[in-house]
Parts: structure tokens; C-alpha cells; sequence
């Protein structure tokens, strides 16, 4: 009895073995034809994604179309009857894009024409500001007659500049015309796809509970019951984290453009209304994005008045200060739950990765992974903790 059990469990350990094999050679295999052929998969991968860029930015439109209509579909859940409620879904789905939509052509209404305005005060502006630049360094520079001889020594060939125009106007009109032609066409995949896209959205949104079930019976289906659990707990996660970190980060930049604007518009500075919507825009981007519409801000300013330029930078870092003290850490630093450090390690990696839309992808992506394994480092701490309270009572029994 014993040999053929010690003979069953050698059968056991063998078939373990081989089956680990296996899944060795498989794994070996494909990393070697992967590496040998990465430029054709990449490719592969690069025209699929293509392929696919339609419904991928329907998902992107109707996740984000998807905070409004939620928000009111909590507010008017209690206030319809039960006959009533079928119509909870389309009308919340048209206010929310009504709401998306008049909100874009309230700016719109309000920054194309001071955009317009502000171009025209520009034109007449920069030359007038770097002539008196120029008067300036004159000024600075009369006492040294070497630099002012250097100056007066620089000839400009128009010869040589009119060959060069004639040239561009024989050989580069086709290469305009090719180019305008292909913008012309991007222009119209473009619109193609944002439409595709769009009604792609409003199919996921009409239909969110059927598809998320269908995706549920899915996992549990092909997947282990543990793990399927834990796959759809990590989803809700995801969605719970990126939902919450799109409406802070909206809000706080409504919050953030508005303070701009009203404190410019106390102070009499120009470009109020402007450097408001500006700094509103840019400050989606976390960290950086304030700071960016600080300096176009700034140079706008500066052409009009030096002085209220560096007004205006004095108070960018006290309404910065608030924002980033009072303001962020209630509206945003709650719902991303995301220490500073790794805000700014998600923001440099999205950044070089994806540019500006990766700044945006990766703090809630980084959040939800800090969030997995800080509950991971936590079970396993108490995991050791209950093993060697175990091993005590055996020690002591």
C-alpha cells in the first residue's frame, strides 16, 4: 500500500511537471517569436488601434458623458413615478449633452470675440512693445559705437531671398497643394469618426446596465470565480476613481478660472476675461497647467504694462497658493486619494508617454494602482501577523 501510494504520488508529481513544461515552452516560444517579429505585431497593433479609434472614443465620450447624466438621474430618481421612470435614461442622456453643449458655446460666445479683439490689440501692440525694446537698447548701448557699427553692418540679401521665394513658389506650390489636400481629408475622417464615435456613446449610455451585466456573465464565464470577483471589483474601482477625479478637476478649474477672472477684472487688468478661460483650461492639467497659462497670461499682460505684468504674477502665486491649499485638497486630492509625490511621478510619466491627455490618464490610473497594492501590502502584513500569532500558540501549546 505504501509503495503505490509513494508510486501515485511520484504519477502526480510528474504530470505537474510536465504540464509546468510545458507552459514553459509555450511562454519561450512566443517571447521568441515576439521579439523577432515586434515591427510587423507593432504594426499589427498600430492598425488595429486605428481600426478601432472610433469606438475607442465613443468609450472616452460616454464615460465622461456619463458623470452629468448620473448626477441627474440621482436628482430626478425621487421625483418621477414608477410609470414615469422610463424616461428617466433619454432625458437625462439630452440634459447632459445639452448641458456639455451650452457650456462650450457659452465660452465660445464669451472668448471668440475677446480672442479676436486681443489679436487685433496685438498686432498693433508687439511691433509698438519691440520698438521700445529697441529704443531701449539703443539708449543702453550708445556709449559702445562697436556694437552700434555691428548693427548698422548687417545687410540682408534680397537677391538671394527673391531666388529663394521663387524657388518655393515652382517647387513647393505641389507640395502646399498635397498638403492642404491631405489636411482637407484628415478634416473629414475626423468628423467621420467623432460621429461614429458619438452614436457609439450614446448606444453604451442607453444601454449601460444590459452591457455591464452581459461583460459580468462574460468574465464569469471564462474565468474562475475568485477571479472574475476581483476583476469586476478592480473595473469598479477604475470607473469609481477616473469618474471622481474628471468632476473634481472640472470643478476646480471652474473654481480656479473664475477666481482669475473676477480678481483681474477688480484690478482693472487687461485680458481679463481671457487669461480667466485660459488659466480655467489649462489647469486641467495637474500641476503644470496652471503655470502654463501663467506665462502666456503674463506676456499678454507685458505688452500692455510691464507693471501689471508683475502684478498679475504676484497674484497668480497667492490664488495659486489658495487653490493648491484649500481649494484642490477638498475638491480633488480626496477623490484621487493620492499622495503628492506620486501626483507628480504620474504626471511627468503621462506626460512624456501620451503628452497632455497621458497627464490626464495617469493620476487616476496611478491612483487605482496605489489603491491595489497599498490593500495588497495590507493583507499580506496580516496574513504574516496571523502566522506567527499561530506559530506562538503552537510553540506555547
Amino acid at each position: 500500500m505504501k509503495k503505490g501510494k509513494v508510486v501515485g504520488n511520484r504519477m502526480n508529481f510528474n504530470e505537474e511537471t510536465v504540464r509546468r513544461l510545458r507552459g514553459l515552452i509555450v511562454f519561450t516560444v512566443a517571447v521568441v517569436v515576439v521579439g523577432v517579429n515586434y515591427q510587423k505585431l507593432l504594426a499589427a497593433a498600430g492598425a488595429l488601434l486605428k481600426m478601432l479609434s472610433p469606438f475607442l472614443l465613443g468609450g472616452a465620450i460616454a464615460f465622461a458623458l456619463n458623470v452629468p447624466m448620473r448626477f441627474l438621474e440621482n436628482r430626478l430618481w425621487s421625483r418621477l413615478s414608477r410609470k414615469e421612470s422610463r424616461y428617466r435614461r433619454p432625458v437625462c442622456l439630452i440634459l447632459a449633452i445639452a448641458g456639455v453643449v451650452g457650456a462650450l458655446t457659452v465660452v465660445m460666445v464669451l472668448v471668440v470675440p475677446e480672442l479676436f479683439r486681443t489679436i487685433m490689440t496685438l498686432e498693433r501692440s508687439i511691433p509698438q512693445f519691440f520698438a521700445n525694446v529697441q529704443q531701449a537698447l539703443e539708449g543702453i548701448f550708445a556709449d559702445y559705437p562697436e556694437i552700434e557699427t555691428y548693427i548698422s553692418s548687417i545687410e540682408i540679401d534680397w537677391k538671394s531671398t527673391l531666388e529663394q521665394i521663387v524657388f518655393f513658389l515652382g517647387h513647393g506650390a505641389g507640395t502646399v497643394l498635397s498638403t492642404t489636400v491631405s489636411a482637407a481629408v484628415g478634416i473629414v475622417n475626423g468628423v467621420a469618426t467623432f460621429c461614429i464615435g458619438f452614436v457609439f456613446a450614446l448606444y453604451i449610455l442607453l444601454q449601460k446596465e444590459n452591457l455591464a451585466r452581459q461583460a459580468g456573465r462574460f468574465l464569469q464565464a471564462f474565468l474562475p470565480e475568485k477571479g472574475a470577483a476581483e476583476t469586476i471589483r478592480v473595473a469598479k474601482l477604475v470607473e469609481k476613481t477616473f469618474s471622481s477625479f474628471l468632476t473634481g478637476q472640472c470643478l476646480e478649474a471652474m473654481i480656479l478660472g473664475s477666481m482669475f477672472f473676477v480678481t483681474l477684472t477688480l484690478l482693472q487688468m487687461p485680458y481679463a476675461l481671457l487669461i480667466g478661460v485660459l488659466i480655467a483650461f489649462t489647469a486641467l492639467i495637474p500641476i503644470f497647467g496652471a503655470f502654463v497659462g501663467c506665462a502666456v497670461g503674463a506676456f499678454l499682460i507685458l505688452l500692455v504694462s510691464p507693471v501689471q505684468a508683475l502684478v498679475f504674477i504676484v497674484v497668480f502665486q497667492v490664488l495659486q497658493q489658495i487653490e493648491g491649499n484649500l481649494i484642490y485638497p477638498h475638491v480633488v486630492g480626496g477623490s484621487v486619494g493620492l499622495p503628492s509625490i506620486w501626483v507628480l511621478v504620474a504626471v511627468t510619466l503621462g506626460g512624456s508617454m501620451m503628452g497632455v491627455l497621458g497627464m490626464l490618464i495617469f493620476i487616476p490610473l496611478t491612483s487605482v494602482l496605489y489603491a491595489l497594492l497599498r490593500e495588497t501590502v495590507h493583507n499580506r502584513l496580516r496574513a504574516r501577523q496571523a502566522e506567527k500569532r499561530t506559530d506562538r500558540k503552537s510553540i506555547q501549546n
